[in-house]
């Protein structure tokens, strides 16, 4: 609707992913390298998490494309299955038999590790969204390296989720599996450049006749509200774009930003945008508040303790188990109070 507008041959922000038109910034190239390097530097199992939008599937669509020829592959995006379903969907990908018997499946898996070997070959198996992986099915994935035994290394495991696979994997049953990982990468946001950069890139990429279809503080603006998630980016953009043409606006400011964020905003959202929390941050974030609850819930103990008992006993008591500089201090707070409700 409104290519011809801004001089486009192309929709620039698409949702869905498009393995032809790839920005890779710093951080995606890292992690790009690692994910290869965790294949050709057989390293066993792999880990690689992302908060939602910041684009895992497309990383993992660029390595299945660079993948050689002798690489079997099998991609498991949507691991929420039962044991039995998992190893049904394994023969399938990796052409063994399945007739509902561990045992023989074993037996089969086994010896394709022994003839990819024997080939020079390797067996990769990816496992996204593995944060919602069940914990006995995680356990049955570790098993399996079991077989590829020491000084064959064929086969290289890969899980990739958002942060909570990280709590997952924190779980005391999966020690045994936390020891075998040998590369962990956690793929970080756009930084305000590197959004800018996309912009342009997308644009570019759409046949734009020129680049400065959005404003500087347009740019920031959306930068600050996507915190730098590609897809965030993608819908702001795309929303900006139809609604400059709605309005009549060749450029796209600040404030036209603003008012597509206003409409994107769901009731109830505490961000602006349906943005991503990182795990480790909110327990940072609880644990601040538990501690500050309890050192206030220790401070108002010791200010009772001074109000009820008698002066020589409380000053007796709480010296014994307060530092006397401390104790000054709350006593001069203790104090403080009483006066300023006295006044």
């Amino acid at each position: 609707m409104y290519k011809s507008y801004y001089g486009l041959t192309k929709k620039p922000f698409k949702l869905t992913p498009d393995s032809k038109v790839v920005f890779r910034s710093e951080a995606h190239q890292e992690a790009l390298a690692i994910l290869k390097y965790g294949v050709l530097g057989k390293k066993g199992f792999l880990v690689l998490t992302a908060n939602v939008g910041l684009g895992k599937t497309t990383l993992l669509e660029a390595l299945v494309e660079s993948l050689g020829t002798d690489v079997k592959l099998c991609l498991l995006n949507n691991p929420l299955l039962y044991r039995d379903e998992f190893f049904s969907y394994l023969s399938k990908k990796l052409d063994l038999p399945w007739d509902g018997n561990k045992a023989m499946f074993l037996i089969a898996f086994d010896e394709m590790l022994k003839v990819a070997y024997a080939a020079g070959e390797r067996i990769l198996l990816i496992v996204d969204e593995a944060h919602v992986l069940p914990i006995d099915l995680l356990e049955e994935i570790r098993l399996l390296s079991n077989l590829d035994v020491k000084g064959q290394d064929v086969l290289s495991i890969f899980l990739v989720g958002q942060p909570e696979l990280n709590k997952l994997m924190s779980d005391d049953r999966l020690l045994p599996l936390r020891q075998r990982i040998g590369i962990r990468f956690d793929l970080k946001p756009f930084g305000l450049s590197e959004t800018k950069q996309y912009i342009l890139f997308r644009l570019r990429h759409a046949g734009a006749r020129h680049l400065h279809i959005f404003t500087d503080e347009a740019i920031e603006q959306i930068h600050v509200v996507s915190k730098g998630t590609p897809r965030l980016i993608n819908i702001v953009c795309d929303h900006a774009l139809l609604t400059g043409f709605a309005e009549n606006k060749p450029v796209i400011n600040a404030e036209l930003i603003q008012e597509c964020i206003e409409d994107l905003h769901f009731p109830g959202e505490k961000n602006p945008l349906p943005v991503g929390q990182e795990v480790g941050k909110q327990r940072d974030y609880r644990r601040v508040v538990l501690i500050t609850i309890g050192v206030l819930i220790v401070v108002c103990s010791l200010l009772l303790m001074l109000e009820f008992l008698p002066q020589s006993s409380g000053e007796k008591v709480m010296g014994a188990i307060v530092p006397a500089s401390l104790l000054q201090w709350i006593q001069t707070i203790f104090e403080s109070f009483i006066g300023g409700n006295g006044g």
